[in-house]
Parts: C-alpha cells; sequence; structure tokens
C-alpha cells in the first residue's frame, strides 16, 4: 500500500523534477490511500495557484485511490504519534495513516526523514 503525501501530490501535478518519483504511487491507484488531510492540503495549495478547475482535477486523481477521513481514533493515534516523533498535525495525522494501513510513505517533506516505511523524494 502508498500514502502519498501532499508535497508529492503537489510535485506530480506540477511535473516538476521529482514527480517521475512519486508516479509508481500516484498511478497505482488499487494500492493507493488518502488521507483526506491532503485533500483539504491540495486543495488549499492549488487553487490560489492554478485555480479550482486544477484543483478538482488533482482532487479527482486522489480520489481514485480509497480515501481515510480523520476519525477519533485515528485522531487519537496521531496525536501520539505526534508527541512522541515531533511531528506536527498534519504530518502526525498522514505518517500515521500509513502506518496503520501498513503503507510506504511517499513525500518530499525532511520532517519524515529516517522514519521507518517513509519514502523521501529529495527536492531537486
Amino acid at each position: 500500500m502508498n500514502v502519498v503525501d501532499s508535497s508529492g501530490w503537489l510535485e506530480y501535478a506540477a511535473g516538476g523534477p521529482g514527480a517521475d518519483a512519486f508516479a509508481p504511487a500516484v498511478e497505482d491507484v488499487a494500492r493507493l490511500i488518502v488521507p483526506s488531510l491532503c485533500v483539504y492540503e491540495v486543495y488549499r495549495r492549488m487553487r490560489p495557484q492554478r485555480g479550482d478547475p486544477a484543483a478538482f482535477e488533482l482532487i479527482a486523481a486522489m480520489m481514485e485511490g480509497r480515501i481515510v477521513e480523520l476519525d477519533a481514533s485515528l485522531a487519537l493515534m496521531a496525536a501520539r504519534t505526534g508527541l512522541e516523533l515531533g511531528l506536527p498535525l498534519a504530518d502526525s495525522v498522514i505518517y500515521t495513516t500509513a502506518r496503520v494501513h501498513d503503507a510506504t510513505l511517499w513525500t518530499q517533506d525532511a520532517d519524515f526523514e529516517g522514519l521507518e516505511d517513509a519514502r523521501l523524494v529529495p527536492k531537486r
């Protein structure tokens, strides 16, 4: 299973230098887990930069995967993860979602460097 965090989705959508590294995870929709928080983050970043049509096109691609909602149980697990690893709220939720689903987390966010099952794609 794979979780692509917001940085990965944005890099992929922009066709940035790291886009090809994210393609296997993004395009394997049968194994794609999407934290609902990533939907928020991607829309929040895409809409001001590229407008609603581009933002919704990327959201539609994200929704090809399995959307995982943030419920009370996941929130508590994420809070514990955040405390243990020193991660901020969004990173805690995304990382915990990946761990709960035995997924690899694909990211460009250095906050995840060195964490188990986190695949850091360097920014170029």
